[in-house]
């Protein structure tokens, strides 16, 4: 079937204001730290080493995000956020107009209490902007709308960064920034306003004041959530991290590596922004419009190749003349590589971060979702700040050059995330998953949502070959449960990901009589506990293509556990590599078309040779 583009949520009331209004907030931080940051280091009569200033201002910005995270976690969870995105957007606008009196009287003062106060309106903003869209979309547009976010954002941060540039190099300079940033401020309340009704999810909690004792017990429900869930957050975190490492370097690279002046590092930041921007506007052509986590093993491959990548082809530019402009550093061949290799961090940290935001959104309770995403980003700010400390530790004192420390992140890299995968092996199982249906098959689905979204069901399908699981498993939205041959089960490499899915091996009664009864007795848990269950009524895979006589199996699942039944049918399978076919060889019909069908679900009624018969309309005369 296809589908509307993910772009067609900026034609909606219910995502379109809110996508302005968090975009004009991530601009607007932008433009006036950015603003403030030229201030110093160019306009401002300052007295002693202005880097200390800078770093203060960054310190400034990221502390709120410490301090009032956990708070900002609890007003979203008490308060209809619509009402409290108002209300962010209203403090906006007095808190750049602090900053425009600022600018205009040259009152540094003034401009830090502004800038600690953007940070804590961005604090305060950041639970509700990821609580809220679960709140207004369907679960198959979730990866979409995280994606044009995420697409938004960087792209807004870029924008902010040039746009300040731009502004600070007027002689006039400070009427033009106080009337940009209150005017921005201005048109993202506007924005603001159209943002539709999103109820509190839990109006009747007691707000805890306290932000140290709240800080940490936010962190502990956070890390306290499922597995996939808490280290979904760590990742999330550990790509703060990373990307915090790589951004603030670039300025002082494109110098030193790159012997370019500051239009280098706008060629730099646009790259990797517009790298940003593709990643996450593809996890969702990826992705199939779900949840899949499979895309984050994915993209951490290719933060660590990119990153080694962009270790090795830095130096290769002449340093004979230095403060080269971006149209003379594109001269050389070695730029391109650099260019290649930040284009290809940015998108692949799209695979990466998209669908970690969507899984936190997606499982985690409604009552807890604005906390968790709080606890998130008190992680990611505690991260960041460990991100600077690491970059001074192995620059200054370690004496390392800034590629070493790009290789040394992307060593980094694959340790944290081997971790990550090992303690939740979900995320490997479901790259392989991923892996198979878009390299060897190309998959398609026909009326996949007569799948109950909630709720148990049992699943029949025809057995055409060795991975009809994965992929019928890459295809369903749900977790399914699979009844398999326990040979199959067993198969190397195989057996991790069925392991891993929670698959039930079975044998035949004959064959082992404990393994036959400990598999019925798995299935009716996981149906009582609503879950999928998907059996191969055949028992065994097809070795001529046709579909085997249904056994009675079926019928004593129902017998114990009443249940609605969902027939599927593979299309175009047979004569794969992983079919039984004796014609098939490695490449014959490799990316090959399959088509995965479902059919209406049967209430009543559900014996074998019914169930066959429906499966073999669904299949039709496509083996």
């Amino acid at each position: 079937m296809s589908h509307p583009s993910q772009f067609n949520l900026l034609r909606t009331r219910r995502f379109l204001p809110f996508f302005i209004t968090q975009s004009l907030g991530a601009f607007n931080d932008n433009v006036f730290k950015q603003s403030l940051i030229l201030a110093i280091l160019y306009r401002l009569a300052i007295e002693g080493d202005r880097s200390i200033w800078v770093n203060l201002c960054a310190l400034l910005f990221i502390l709120p995000f410490f301090l009032f995270s956990a708070l900002a976690g609890q007003f979203g969870e008490k308060f209809a956020k619509d009402a409290l995105i108002r209300l962010i957007k209203l403090a906006e606008i007095a808190i750049m107009a602090v900053g425009a009196i600022g600018f205009l009287f040259d009152h540094l003062s003034l401009m830090l209490v502004a800038l600690f106060a953007m940070g804590t309106h961005s604090a305060l903003f950041g639970p509700v902007k990821y609580s809220i869209l679960p709140q207004a979309l369907r679960d198959d547009e979730l990866v979409g709308g995280n994606g044009l976010v995420e697409m938004g954002t960087f792209l807004a941060i870029l924008a902010g960064t040039i746009g300040a540039g731009i502004m600070m190099s007027s002689e006039h300079y400070a009427p033009v920034v106080s009337a940009a940033i209150i005017g921005i401020a201005v048109l993202g309340y506007l924005a603001s306003r159209s943002i539709p009704r999103a109820a509190a999810s839990s109006p009747e909690m007691r707000l805890d004041w306290n932000i140290f004792s709240q800080s940490w017990a936010t962190l502990k429900l956070g890390l306290g959530q499922t597995p996939a869930v808490s280290r979904s957050i760590v990742g999330n975190s550990w790509f703060w991290f990373v990307g915090a490492i790589y951004l603030t370097q670039i300025p002082a690279y494109a110098k030193e590596w790159m012997h370019g002046d500051e239009t280098v590092v706008t060629l730099i930041l646009t790259v990797f922004s517009v790298g940003i921007a593709l990643g996450s506007m593809l996890c969702e052509k990826l992705s199939g419009r779900k949840v899949e986590i499979g895309l984050v093993p994915f993209g951490s491959f290719g933060l660590t190749v990119f990153g080694l990548l962009l270790w090795w082809h830095s130096g290769g530019i002449p340093d004979s003349v230095t403060g080269h402009s971006w149209i003379a550093v594109l001269g050389f061949v070695h730029t391109w590589a650099v260019l290649i290799d930040i284009l290809g961090l940015g998108i692949f940290g799209g695979f990466y971060i998209v669908p970690l935001y969507a899984l936190i959104q997606s499982r985690t309770a409604e009552k807890e979702r604005a906390r968790v995403i709080a606890a998130n980003n008190i992680l990611n700010a505690l991260f960041m700040v460990v991100s600077a400390i690491v970059s001074i530790v192995l620059l200054s004192v370690a004496k390392l050059s800034i590629p070493q420390l790009f290789l040394v992140v992307s060593l980094l890299n694959i340790g944290v995330n081997a971790y990550i995968f090992k303690i939740v092996p979900e995320f490997s199982m479901r790259f392989m998953i991923w892996l198979l249906s878009h390299s060897m098959y190309r998959v398609e689905h026909r009326n996949l949502e007569a799948i109950p979204d909630e709720g148990a069901a049992l699943l029949v399908c025809n057995h055409v070959s060795f991975v009809d699981a994965l992929l019928i498993g890459g295809a369903v939205r749900r977790p399914i449960r699979f009844v398999m041959y326990y040979k199959i089960y067993n198969l190397p490499v195989l057996n991790f990901i069925f392991r891993t899915a929670g698959a039930i091996p079975i044998a035949g009664r004959q064959e082992d009589i404990q393994i036959y009864e400990k598999a019925f007795t798995r299935i009716a848990h996981y149906l009582k506990d609503g879950e999928l269950v998907c059996i191969f009524p055949e028992g065994k895979l097809t070795a001529d293509g046709e579909i085997n006589e249904f056994r009675g199996g079926v019928t004593r699942i129902l017998e114990e556990t009443p249940v609605p039944v969902i027939p599927l049918a593979l299309q175009g399978l047979w004569g794969s590599f992983f079919s039984r076919d004796p014609n098939k060889g490695l490449f014959h019909r490799l990316w090959s078309r399959v088509t995965l069908v479902a059919g209406p679900a049967v209430t009543e009624g559900a014996e074998p040779a019914k169930l066959q018969a429906l499966v073999g309309e669904l299949r039709g005369t496509v083996r």
